[in-house]
């Protein structure tokens, strides 16, 4: 089956890996209704591939995302309470996108160029690493214009990778948390500049591909289950049961015999 043309991303496959763009930049990259569905439809046929380990998802333009688009017609509706139940749906079909993009055994790599405000902020979270550029800026801007300062998972992730008084600062002022505050509140593992951001992705990706494909997708796993709150026992328990797996798959073998022969490792 050839892969389906979207008006709001563009997708670029290089190797393992695929790059995927989102492209309104007129309107920094904001997720309207077209993108919102373009987005689950991706990420739904993404996630039964095998021949894609690593995702990277960056902004066209000037921005990375800057939420959900304002002149969205739900969004700039008043709404009567006969209207919940509709209303809870629209809501779930933008936080699902942050949920696949967890769920997805794909490790996801977000390269924020510029701002990341809103929805964007939380598809930024839920990315697995990040690298910014200097004009990178994070926003929870959602209590600004009327909304709680939680949404599409920001209140569970955000205090996961920064700590409990930053996010809460973050979420319940809204305000700005630039690229140079990112990095050392570990909400970036890079700060690079603007041309350099492709390069720096670059040598992530071929990092994470130099890895054992089925050890790279069952640490993404454990690190979901332990950033859950799994408990102690139950990590450790899931710790156990992937090094039997990757015994059994042999990828040990290799790697400990490239090690020793001072080569890289030749997974399968």
């Amino acid at each position: 089956m050839s892969a389906p043309t979207y008006q709001t991303l563009t997708v670029e496959r290089r190797g393992a890996a695929e790059w995927l763009t989102l492209a309104r930049p007129d309107r920094l990259n904001a997720v309207d209704a077209t993108m919102r569905e373009e987005l689950h439809d991706y990420l739904d046929r993404l996630a039964g591939r095998e021949d894609i380990r690593v995702l990277v998802i960056g902004g066209a333009g000037r921005g990375f995302c800057a939420g959900l688009d304002l002149r969205d017609e739900v969004a700039t509706t008043p709404v009567e309470p006969a209207q919940a139940y509709q209303l809870l749906f629209w809501q779930q079909r933008f936080s699902q996108l942050v949920v696949k993009l967890r769920r997805i055994p794909q490790v996801v790599v977000a390269l924020v160029n510029g701002p990341a405000a809103g929805l964007g902020f939380s598809l930024a979270l839920a990315a697995d690493i990040r690298i910014a550029t200097t004009s990178a800026v994070f926003s929870a801007a959602f209590i600004k214009v009327g909304f709680s300062g939680g949404d599409c998972g920001s209140s569970f992730h955000l205090p996961r990778i920064v700590g409990g008084a930053a996010a809460r600062e973050l979420l319940l002022t809204g305000r700005p948390c630039p690229a140079d505050r990112a990095l050392r509140l570990g909400l970036v593992s890079e700060v690079v500049a603007a041309d350099e951001l492709e390069t720096a992705g670059r040598k992530l990706v071929d990092d994470l591909l130099a890895t054992s494909p089925t050890g790279l997708r069952l640490t993404k796993d454990l690190l979901n289950v332990s950033e859950s709150g799994g408990g102690l026992e139950a990590v450790i328990a899931m710790e156990d049961r992937n090094q039997m797996y990757c015994l059994l798959g042999g990828d040990p073998v290799e790697g400990i015999r490239a090690f020793q022969e001072k080569r890289a490792p030749r997974f399968q």
